[in-house]
């Protein structure tokens, strides 16, 4: 569940016309968090981003490339209680060779053990789904929000 500026650094980057493609668990693993994030696939497919469920296994790789050059892999899943209570962190490696074998290897499990989450599809959900994932989301901002991630977000 990533904070507000990196979800409106996502949509921009799509809305350059950057393509920006998630890999996201499709199994359930905590179902409060499970819930939550799926409240934003909405947004994010409306401005082009793709996002593909994996289901073969437990996934839990934190993992990017950007211009196949930039690369980022670690324990943080890129979320408020990751990076401010969990004191996990990711290695940031500038080196082609290096990005282009960990794209090819999220090519392959998207290709392999992923479901693409199409928009139509989305849009179509039943109403009560979709209130579970609002719901989810806002426990979820509300619990942040007691352990003290709202406050640090404010400085």
């Amino acid at each position: 569940l990533p904070g507000l500026n990196f979800r409106h650094a996502l949509v921009e980057a799509a809305a350059r016309g950057v393509r920006v493609t998630l890999l996201l668990q499709g199994r359930v693993e905590y179902l409060l968090l499970h819930y939550d994030s799926r409240a934003l696939y909405g947004n994010f497919l409306a401005a082009g981003i793709e996002i593909h469920e994996y289901h073969r296994s437990f996934m839990h790789a934190k993992v990017a490339v950007i211009d196949g050059r930039w690369a980022t892999v670690g324990s943080s899943n890129i979320d408020p209680f990751s990076l401010l209570l969990s004191r996990e962190a990711n290695v940031v490696v500038d080196d082609a060779a290096f990005a282009g074998q960990l794209h090819d290897s999220l090519q392959q499990a998207m290709t392999e053990g992923a479901r693409p989450i199409q928009r139509a599809e989305w849009r179509q959900q039943p109403f009560l789904l979709r209130l579970l994932s609002w719901f989810s989301y806002g426990a979820v901002r509300f619990l942040m929000g007691m352990v003290g991630y709202g406050r640090e977000s404010r400085r």
